[in-house]
């Protein structure tokens, strides 16, 4: 019997799906052993996938780790292996550019198995018993804000993808040159308006990731509405917490919803697993149409397949999480993915919460940004 190990993160939408699809797989292939560990979200976003290569066969992986793995062939590009008929499914049916995501040198490196994006969410039933609506403009959100109503996750990677939609959605992409990461002007409007929202919000929020920011609105009543987290359709799910979260996309600024910057995972075959035939099997298996929008989307899981985002039946039974917040997913920015930029990723967001936390001079906050981007390029590199 061939035993294989995968390693993705420590939540109900990263681990559940994986165990469901896995039993299933071997359901139909006795042969095949597979068991699933889970990490923390943080060590999900920070841990070098070469490392885990070494000690699992199958990864679920952040997409910007896609440019490190291809660099250091520590994972398998999968367009090599699996059918081209199966690739195109994949292609055609990517949830905004999920797929090209994991596109690195004309290959594909991870199937998307999973996607999302910041989006809004909102206790209705606290909105309600205050006589509030849901915030439609960036103004309307200020407000329900001075109300104390509002959280978002303030950790250092949450808070450099919220600077990405602020620019974004002042019309300006990130990254558009290798001198700097974003126009002067632009970045300074950007952080200005993040940091007035972001002096609105509890402290707490500031050491939340998505998931605690969930989790708060679900087991208190001190939060109303999150404008924009990584969203988890488990919390729109009758049953799955206290409270139930409804799920919507962003509010507008300058008369058009904002652009958020795009998540999701991806899963990746190890080229060290001494099982690879059996490990593209699996993958094959877990990516598939009917997979994602069964097995995979009824365990807790966020497809990255869009029949699965389209499908009634999943919509159902998610206060319509998917249909409502599919055009954030389709407009969302793709950041960059080259082999230097998650030392970028990893420092960045820390000097992004400093200034929100203790205020200063944008211009230094930008230079300090464009300093880390030119070392990042530079290991690119190395």
């Amino acid at each position: 019997m061939a035993v294989l190990k995968g390693i993705t993160w420590n939540h109900t939408r990263g681990l559940l799906p994986m165990v469901a699809t896995a039993q299933r797989f071997t359901e139909l292939n006795p042969d095949i052993e597979i068991t699933w560990e889970k990490r923390s979200l943080q060590e999900f976003a920070d841990a070098s996938i070469e490392d885990l290569a070494k000690r699992f066969d199958l990864l679920v992986i952040d997409h910007p780790w896609t440019g490190f793995g291809a660099h250091t062939n520590a994972i398998l590009p999968l367009s090599d292996y699996l059918p081209a008929n199966y690739i195109k499914d994949q292609e055609i049916n990517t949830v905004g550019k999920s797929y090209g995501s994991y596109v690195f040198s004309n290959k594909l490196w991870a199937l998307p198995i999973d996607a999302a994006t910041p989006v809004a969410a909102a206790r209705l039933d606290i909105l309600e018993k205050k006589g509030l609506e849901v915030p439609q403009t960036y103004n309307e959100l200020l407000a329900l804000a001075k109300k104390g109503l509002v959280a978002f996750a303030g950790i250092p990677v949450d808070v450099l993808m919220t600077f990405y939609m602020f620019c974004c959605s002042l019309s300006e992409a990130p990254f558009q040159s290798e001198e700097k990461v974003i126009s002067v002007e632009t970045g300074k409007k950007a952080l200005q308006m993040f940091r007035e929202l972001a002096q609105l919000i509890d402290p707490a929020n500031f050491n939340r990731n998505p998931i605690q920011v969930y989790e708060a609105m679900v087991n208190t009543d001190e939060i109303a509405y999150c404008p924009f987290a990584y969203g988890y359709s488990n919390y729109s799910r009758a049953g799955y917490s206290k409270n139930l979260l409804h799920f919507y996309d962003l509010v507008k600024l300058n008369n058009a919803p904002m652009i958020s910057s795009l998540g999701g995972t991806g899963l990746a075959v190890s080229s060290f697993s001494k099982h690879i035939p059996e490990a593209i099997r699996y993958a094959e298996f877990t990516g598939s149409s009917q997979v994602q929008q069964n097995i995979f989307a009824d365990n807790g899981g966020q497809p990255g397949h869009l029949q699965a985002w389209k499908n009634d039946r999943i919509n159902s039974i998610t206060n319509n999480y998917f249909k409502n917040t599919l055009p954030a997913l389709e407009r969302a920015f793709l950041r960059p993915r080259y082999s230097g930029h998650m030392y970028f990723q990893d420092h960045a967001g820390d000097v992004v919460r400093d200034y929100l936390i203790n205020g200063g001079d944008e211009e230094l906050v930008l230079d300090a940004l464009n300093g880390l981007y030119a070392k990042s390029l530079k290991l690119q590199n190395s």
